[in-house]
This record gives structure tokens, sequence and C-alpha cells, in this order.
């Protein structure tokens, strides 16, 4: 199959790129800005693993150029769209909420008026479990009605997953998207969390916490989310919104003492206010995932942490 990977060059893009590749009939074409939310060295080492793989064609590009866009959409006779491309993180979204809302929504809005225009059906997006807000539930499902999403970027998401379905009610799209939550592993982004506690852990830093410890997230490992968005490119669903979790939340300060055992050591903790825009838990149903999909996680988070640290470990060797 030919895909079209948007956001190719990230953290969860370059595993798929990875994944797909794997497959020896499978062709996909990258497209990734470099987007100076981290730097762009990061992901220029990110596509080294597959750059100058013969069924990869890369592209240097931004999915608001709707020319460019254009211009690959019309050389290549594409299958499925998988799009990861967006402005990323919660926090820097309440100052520059123009450039969240040019890049998610109407980069977003390009990608389906190009596979209209050139007669692509099948696109995967991925949403995020932050589009559920502090939802009062136990575990977060996708028939939740009336979401508040409590960031710029949780709103584009929603938003986005709102195009999407109208675009497949008026077209022949069929789309999934997938609600991520806390994705981590190796080439995870040098902002999240557990990259940061790791990092400083490692280096006898000291680690900051926002909040007494108690939040929590559903932690996935990014075998386990590739393997999702893959498991979503062979059903042929009209439109579904679907979890992509681990099925299991964790404690934030339960998580650091996780790293500290695994590290064997001790972490200096400096503890700060919450941050505008964090929820305090993600804790997904996933029983949509395993019986329309056929798919579950495999991960388990020490296992998964175990696996990221050695990661860790071997880059900087």
């Amino acid at each position: 199959m030919k895909f079209l990977v948007t956001g190719c060059a990230g953290f969860i893009g370059s595993n798929l790129v990875e994944k797909l590749l794997l497959n020896s009939d499978n062709f996909v074409i990258g497209i990734d800005n470099f987007d100076a939310f981290y730097p762009k060295e990061i992901k220029q080492n990110n596509l080294k693993n597959f750059i100058n793989n013969k069924k990869f064609e890369f592209y240097e590009t931004d999915i608001t150029n709707k020319k460019e866009l254009k211009n690959i959409f019309s050389k290549h006779n594409i299958e499925c769209v998988i799009h990861l491309a967006a402005k990323a993180g919660v926090r820097p979204s309440f100052d520059k909420q123009e450039e969240y809302i040019a890049t998610n929504i109407n980069g977003t809005q390009n990608i389906l008026e190009l596979m209209n225009k050139y007669n692509i059906q099948k696109l995967i997006f991925t949403s995020s479990s932050s589009v559920y807000g502090n939802a009062d539930y136990e575990k977060l499902s996708e028939d939740i009605e009336n979401l508040s999403p409590i960031s710029p970027y949780a709103n584009t998401k929603l938003e986005c997953e709102k195009i999407i379905r109208e675009y497949t009610q008026k077209t022949d799209i069929n789309a999934i998207c997938l609600r991520l939550f806390t994705v981590y592993g190796k080439r995870q982004r040098p902002d999240l969390a557990i990259t940061k506690f790791v990092k400083n852990l490692m280096n006898n830093k000291e680690i900051t916490l926002y909040g007494d410890g108690s939040t929590s997230r559903d932690y996935t490992y990014i075998d386990d989310t590739v393997n999702g968005i893959i498991e979503a490119t062979k059903y042929p669903l009209k439109f579904e919104i679907i979890n992509l979790g681990a099925g299991n939340s964790i404690l934030l300060k339960d998580m650091v003492t996780l790293i500290e055992k695994e590290l064997k050591k001790n972490a200096k903790i400096k503890y700060m206010p919450m941050q505008k825009g964090d929820v305090f838990k993600t804790y997904s149903d996933i029983s949509k995932a395993k019986r329309l999909l056929k798919w579950q996680p495999k991960t388990k988070f020490e296992q998964g942490l175990h696996q990221f640290i050695e990661f860790i470990r071997s880059e900087q060797e």
C-alpha cells in the first residue's frame, strides 16, 4: 500500500514509518516541516533510520502550504493518509492560538480537500485524549458527550474530529480518528515529562513536579500505539473515533518512584503549582479498539519504561 504520513520525522511518525517499511509491499511518502517546537537535529536524527530506504520519499514542507501539498498529491497515487502533523504542546497553545488553528485545523482541511480531489478514500487521523478535558468519569470512553477541552490545543483536535466527520458524510472518504493517550518510548519528544525525569535523574539534576503528584496519566508505549495505527489502516470503517491507550492510569508520584527504582537513584524534587491546560487524570476505555480493530496493548508500564531508559542510555553512549 502507498501511504502518505504527515509529521513523519516526529516521535510517533518516525516509529510508524520505520514499522510500515518493514513490509516490503508498502511505500511511504513522508512530510515534515521540522517545526521549531524542539531542535531540528532531533527530527533529522529520527529520519536517519529510513531516509535512504528505496521505499520512502521525503518532502520538507508544511501542511498549511496547499500548493506544495497539491504537487505531492498529484505526483503520487496515494492509497492511505496517516495524518500525524500538528502543532504540539498544551501549554504553548495558550500564547499561540492562531498558529495552532492555522496548522491543526486549516492544515487538516487542506489534507481533506486534496484527498477528495484525488479520490483518496482512507484517512487515519491522530487526535488526543486531551479532548476529554476533566470529564468526570472513571474511564474515558468515546461515547462521552458535550466534551469540554481545557486548552486551545485540545480544542483544535476536537474541531478536527468534527470537520473530518463532516467530510466523511459528504464525500467518499473513510476516516478513523484515534484519540492517543500519553505515548512514551524511544525518540520521545524532549519536552515530555518521562524524558525530562529520566535524563535529569540520570544526570543527578532536580526534577520539577507540577501539582502534588496525585495527577495520573494513561501511559501508552510507542510500539503499542504504532501497532494500533497500523491496525486502523486495515478496517473500512466509514467514520469512527477510537481510543488508543494502555487501559491503565498511573499516578505521577508513582511514575517517579518507578524511574527511581529503575535508575537506582533518589530524585531531588521541586514541587510547582499545576500548569494551565493540564488535566487531572486520563484513563482510557479501550474496549472499542479491542472490538473494532482487534487491537490491545501488550507492554506493561514497567517494561516499557525499562526499554525507554535503555534506549536513552544507548543514545548517550
